[in-house]
C-alpha cells in the first residue's frame, strides 16, 4: 500500500534537478514553463542579433563577396540547427534536457566572448578597405584571424544546436500527456515557444542591430553575450519545479538494431513476417521507468501498428522468431517504434524546401534592402532590421491563434486539436509559395527602378522604399509560425517517448538542411548559368547585376512541386498520439 501511495504521488520516469523522484504536487505544469520561455527569449535574442546582420558584417568588415557572405551565413545557421540533432540525441540517451541546456548555453557564451574580443581589437580583423588609397589592398580575412572568426561562430553554432535540441522538449515534458488538459497546455506551450522566439528576435533585429550599425559590432556582440549569460540564471530559477525525464539509452541503437535485423533476416529463407513475436514484452535493452508507463506507450504504438505495418512490412522480419543473431533479437514494440520514426521522415523531408525559402530572409533579402531607401522619416533603418515585420506579425498572431482560432476550430470540428499538425504545416508550405512569388515581383520592380534611374551600375541607394521587401517577409514569417510550431508539436507527440528529444530536433534539422539546400541551389544556379558569354545569375559585387528574380521564380516552382509531394504523404499519415483524432 505504501509503495502504491508513493507511485501515486510521483511522476513515473521523471526526477527533479537533484535526481530524486519528481512529485506530482510540486513538479511540472505551467509554472516552470515560464522560466523556459524567458530563457528562450534571451537565447534567441543573442543568436538572431548576429545571424540576421552577419551577412553585412562578413561583407563590410571581413571583406567577403556578397555571394560568399550569403553562403557563409547559411552554412553557419545550417550547422547550428543541424547540431540540434546532437542535443536531442544526448538528451534522450545520456543526459537530461536540463543538463544539456546548461552545458550548451555555456558553450554559446564562450563563442560570443571570442567574437566580441575580435570585433573590439582592430589587429584581429583585416585592414579596412579604402577605395581612395590603392596602396592598401582590400583582402578577405585569412590565417589566424579567419580561424578566430570561425572558431567563435561555430562554438556559437554548437551551443545553439544543443539548446534548440533540448529546450523545446524540456518545456513539453512538464505536461501530463495522459489528460486532455495536459495535452492542450502542451499545445499552448509550443505556440508560445514560437512567440518567445519572436520576442527575442524583435529585440535582436531592432535594438541590437541598431547598436551594431551605429555603435560598433563589439557592442552588438557584447549585448548578445550578456543575453546568453543572463539566460542561465533565469533557467536555473525554475529548477525547483522542473520535472526531468530520465534518459533511457540511445534511440539510435534501437533504430540500427531493427534495420540490421530486418536486413539479415530477409536473407534467411525461413524468415517470414508471419513468424513475428506477437507479445509486447520488451527486450533487455529497453529500460522504461515503470509498467504503467510501458502500458501507455504500448497502447499508443499499437494505435498505428496496423497502418505502419502495411507500409513498412519488411521491418516485421526484425522480430522473426528465428532471428539471425541473438544480439539482434527485436521485440514487436521496438519494431513498431522504428516504423513510427520512419513514417514521419517524409513529412520532415517536405519541410526542407520551405526552410530553403526562409534562408533568403537572412541573405539576399537583407542585401536587397541595403540597395534601397531605408529611411523612415528622419530615422535610417538598418537593412538587417527588416525581419521586424514577420516578427511583429508572429507576436500578434500567436496569441490570437491559441486563444481565438484554435478554440473556434475545436467547436467547429468537435475535436481536441481543432486544427491538426499536418494541416498547420501545409498552410505554412502554401504561404511560402506565395512569398517567393511576391519576392520575384518585388525584385523585378526594384531592378526596373534601378534601370529607370540610371543607377544599375551604381552603389547609391535606389529611390524605392525598403517597405516593398516587407511583403515577402510578411508571408515568410507567417509560414514560419504555422510550420515551426506545428512541426515541433508533431514530432514530440508522434515520436516514441524514448526518442522525443531527437525527434523534436528534426524540426531544427529541417531548418539546417534548408539553409544547406539554399547554398547548394545558389552554387548549382551559378554553375549552370555561367559560361564564357554569360555571367552567372548570382555573381558579382553589385546586387543590381544579379538575376535574383529568376532565382526567386525557381524557388517558387520548386515549392509548388514540394507541396504536391507533401500532400501525397500527409493524406496517408495516421496519427498515433492521443487527442489528435478526437
Amino acid at each position: 500500500m505504501e509503495v502504491e501511495n508513493q507511485l501515486a504521488r510521483t511522476w513515473d520516469g521523471y526526477v527533479d534537478w537533484r535526481g530524486k523522484p519528481a512529485l506530482r504536487s510540486k513538479h511540472g505544469g505551467m509554472r516552470p514553463v515560464f522560466f523556459v520561455l524567458v530563457a528562450e527569449v534571451l537565447e534567441n535574442l543573442a543568436y538572431l542579433a548576429n545571424a540576421s546582420n552577419l551577412v553585412l558584417y562578413l561583407s563590410e568588415y571581413m571583406h567577403f563577396a556578397p555571394s560568399e557572405s550569403a553562403n557563409s551565413v547559411t552554412n553557419f545557421m545550417g550547422t547550428a540547427f543541424l547540431l540540434a540533432l546532437l542535443g536531442g540525441f544526448l538528451s534522450d540517451a545520456f543526459f537530461t534536457t536540463y543538463h544539456v541546456y546548461l552545458t550548451s548555453a555555456i558553450v554559446e557564451f564562450l563563442g560570443l566572448v571570442i567574437l566580441t574580443i575580435q570585433a573590439e581589437i582592430g589587429s584581429l580583423k583585416p585592414t579596412k578597405c579604402d577605395p581612395s588609397n590603392q596602396n592598401i589592398p582590400c583582402r578577405k580575412v585569412h590565417g589566424t584571424k579567419a580561424a578566430m572568426l570561425f572558431l567563435g561562430l561555430y562554438l556559437v553554432a554548437l551551443g545553439v544546436g544543443g539548446i534548440k535540441g533540448s529546450l523545446p522538449s524540456h518545456g513539453a515534458e512538464q505536461f501530463d500527456e495522459d489528460t486532455p488538459q495536459g495535452r492542450k497546455q502542451r499545445s499552448t506551450f509550443f505556440n508560445y515557444f514560437v512567440f518567445s522566439l519572436a520576442c527575442g528576435a524583435l529585440v535582436a533585429v531592432t535594438l541590437v542591430v541598431w547598436i551594431e550599425d551605429n555603435k560598433g559590432w563589439q557592442w552588438g556582440f557584447g549585448v548578445a553575450t550578456l543575453a546568453v549569460f543572463l539566460s542561465i540564471p533565469v533557467f536555473l530559477a525554475g529548477s525547483s519545479w522542473y520535472r526531468n525525464r530520465i534518459p533511457v539509452g540511445s534511440p539510435l541503437t534501437t533504430i540500427c538494431k531493427v534495420l540490421i535485423a530486418a536486413s539479415m533476416n530477409t536473407c534467411m529463407p525461413s524468415s517470414t513476417s508471419s513468424k513475428v513475436i506477437v507479445n509486447m514484452t520488451t527486450s533487455p535493452s529497453e529500460d522504461l521507468a515503470s509498467e504503467d508507463e510501458r502500458a501507455v506507450e504500448n497502447e499508443k504504438i499499437m494505435n498505428t501498428a496496423d497502418s505502419a505495418s502495411k507500409s513498412l512490412k519488411f521491418l516485421d522480419r526484425a522480430a522473426a522468431q528465428n532471428s539471425a543473431s541473438g544480439m539482434l533479437k527485436c521485440s514487436v514494440r521496438e519494431v513498431e517504434e522504428v516504423k513510427i520514426v520512419l513514417s514521419v521522415l517524409p513529412i520532415f523531408a517536405c519541410t526542407i524546401m520551405l526552410n530553403c525559402c526562409l534562408a533568403q530572409l537572412s541573405t539576399f533579402s537583407v542585401q536587397q534592402a541595403a540597395t534601397m531607401n531605408t529611411k523612415l522619416g528622419s530615422l535610417k533603418v538598418p537593412p538587417a532590421s527588416l525581419p521586424v515585420f514577420p516578427v511583429i506579425f508572429i507576436i500578434i498572431l500567436a496569441p490570437i491563434y491559441d486563444h481565438v482560432i484554435i478554440p473556434f476550430a475545436r467547436k467547429v470540428t468537435k475535436s481536441e486539436m481543432g486544427i491538426t499538425h499536418l494541416q498547420r504545416i501545409g498552410t505554412g508550405l502554401l504561404l511560402s509559395i506565395i512569398a517567393m512569388a511576391v519576392a520575384a515581383l518585388v525584385e523585378i520592380k526594384r531592378k526596373r527602378v534601378a534601370t529607370d534611374s540610371g543607377l544599375l551600375d551604381s552603389t547609391r541607394p535606389l529611390p524605392i522604399s525598403f517597405f516593398w521587401i516587407a511583403f515577402q517577409y510578411l508571408f515568410l514569417g507567417s509560414a514560419d509560425l504555422f510550420t515551426l510550431a506545428g512541426l515541433l508539436e508533431f514530432f514530440f507527440t508522434e515520436a516514441p517517448s524514448s526518442m522525443r528529444s531527437l525527434a523534436t530536433a528534426l524540426s531544427w534539422a529541417s531548418l539546417a538542411m534548408g539553409y544547406y539546400l539554399s547554398t547548394m541551389i545558389v552554387s548549382i544556379v551559378n554553375s549552370a548559368t555561367g559560361d564564357s558569354r554569360h555571367k552567372p545569375w548570382l555573381s558579382g559585387e553589385n546586387l543590381n547585376g544579379y538575376h535574383l528574380e529568376r532565382f526567386y521564380w525557381l524557388l517558387c516552382i520548386l515549392s509548388v512541386l514540394n507541396i504536391i509531394h507533401y500532400l501525397f504523404w500527409a493524406t496517408r499519415y495516421k496519427y498515433r498520439s492521443a487527442g489528435t483524432n478526437k
